[in-house]
């Protein structure tokens, strides 16, 4: 049984996690302010293309698909120490660009780099989270891993006011700084514990039930590319939100300090919305909720485009609303297409993760040349209602002929073997 230390300390990773992976969007306009960075546009987008190839990389590496043998070979904790030295170079990169803050392209070259380990970062450490959070209390796999991503969701709305404060005291730069800090305890703690998740029942993984269905070569099943569709449009979605909202109220006439408020809202809504939906499944089944949230957001994003100037109560309740409309879709997803792809189920985890990463891309750094083209913000948030329109949609494929899954959050995957799920009781090992 997982002693309290390593269970506070993976919780506390998550919140950390949280906090590192929304600091480079929460300076966003810090990156583009002349008297700063002074980053275009474009710039600003291509800044999160390297985090999303190596967060790409890192969820095809965690699903078997990359290096298996490598995969097979690690444990947890070492994939877990692993992503959280690359969060630590990442925050200590952002550092050492704030330092030739004015020399622009060494600056550029020191984020670019800083992005790069970021995703990786992601890519290894919430995998291995949520494993570790299912496997310390099997008895409440589903709580704890729905407890875990409470956190991190609310690491990610902390950012913002975060650098809001830092900001308001002359110091921006004092988010990284404390979150490294953080980092480098975490990791110093992670390495004096086990962190051995051992054998954990997973009764929708066992061998005796489903078999293992992975195709030859690696590549995904024929049925995985409706759940990859639906993750490209959906990281598409989440990203217009977490990364362009501040510079969408700040072109409004609103403080940086205040838009920041509206970035908040929207991933304290997309934590809350999961958190709210676990508990009323037994009132609102988790299915019906995935196909009314994409159209929540649609109306969502075009309350956004129609936002007046000067007007910051109605930005911060319409990221909100976009952040509640984003919440359930990404979890419920993996849940879908692991139920319908019943035995290769981290496949399908790192292959949703991967293409989500994709869309991720699309937005981030898609957006920014379109703006230095003349394109307004508001424009592209309007355009954005018909993406989640049609993610809508293809919400129906998706979970056509599926009943609600049990949990909002998928329990975690054990593609290595000395994670293979215990034997039950009355069945006999495979």
């Amino acid at each position: 049984m997982a002693s309290r230390a390593e269970i506070v300390t993976v919780n506390a990773c998550g919140l950390v996690q949280g906090i590192a992976l929304v600091t480079f969007p929460a300076a966003s306009t810090i990156f583009t302010a002349r008297t700063s960075y002074d980053l275009s546009s474009s710039q600003y987008g291509v800044l999160f293309a390297p985090q999303m190839s190596t967060a790409i990389a890192a969820s095809l590496l965690g699903a078997g698909l990359l290096w298996p043998g490598l995969t097979q070979r690690a444990s947890e904790k070492t994939i877990l120490v692993a992503g959280l030295l690359a969060d630590l170079a990442s925050m200590v990169l952002l550092i050492a660009s704030w330092l030739v803050v004015h020399q622009h392209e060494a600056a550029f070259a020191l984020l670019l780099m800083a992005t790069a380990c970021l995703g990786a970062g992601f890519g290894l450490t919430v995998p291995s989270l949520n494993t570790l959070a299912a496997a310390f209390r099997p008895a409440t796999a589903d709580k704890s891993v729905l407890v875990l991503n409470a956190l991190l969701g609310l690491g990610t709305a902390l950012a913002p006011v975060f650098v809001a404060a830092f900001t308001g005291l002359g110091f921006w730069i004092g988010l990284p700084v404390l979150a490294a800090c953080l980092l480098a305890g975490l990791i110093g703690v992670s390495l004096r514990l086990p962190l051995d998740p051992g054998p954990t029942q997973h009764p929708a993984q066992h061998p005796a039930q489903h078999p293992a269905q992975h195709p030859a070569g690696g590549r995904f099943p024929a049925g995985f590319w409706t759940f990859a569709a639906f993750a490209v449009l959906y990281g598409f979605c989440e990203t217009m939100n977490g990364n362009w909202s501040q510079l969408d109220v700040t072109s409004l006439g609103v403080r940086s300090a205040t838009a920041a408020l509206a970035l908040t809202g929207f991933w304290a809504a997309v934590t809350a919305g999961r958190v709210l939906l676990a508990a009323i499944q037994r009132w609102l089944p988790s299915r019906a909720a995935y196909h009314g949230l994409p159209f929540l957001l649609a109306a969502a994003f075009v309350m956004i485009a129609a936002l007046p100037k000067h007007a910051p109560a109605a930005a911060v309740a319409a990221f909100s609303l976009a952040g509640l409309g984003c919440s359930a879709l990404l979890p419920l997803t993996i849940s879908f297409g692991q139920r319908k792809l019943a035995g290769s189920e981290a496949m399908v985890a790192g292959g949703v993760i991967a293409f989500y990463q994709a869309g991720y891309g699309l937005a981030a750094f898609g957006v920014g040349p379109l703006i230095s083209a003349g394109v307004r913000l508001p424009t592209v948030f309007a355009a954005s209602a018909a993406v989640a329109a049609v993610m809508g949609g293809l919400s129906l494929a998706v979970a056509h002929g599926q009943p609600s899954p049990a949990a909002v959050h998928p329990r975690p995957t054990h593609p290595r073997p000395w994670a293979r799920p215990a034997v039950r009781p009355g069945e006999t090992a495979a």
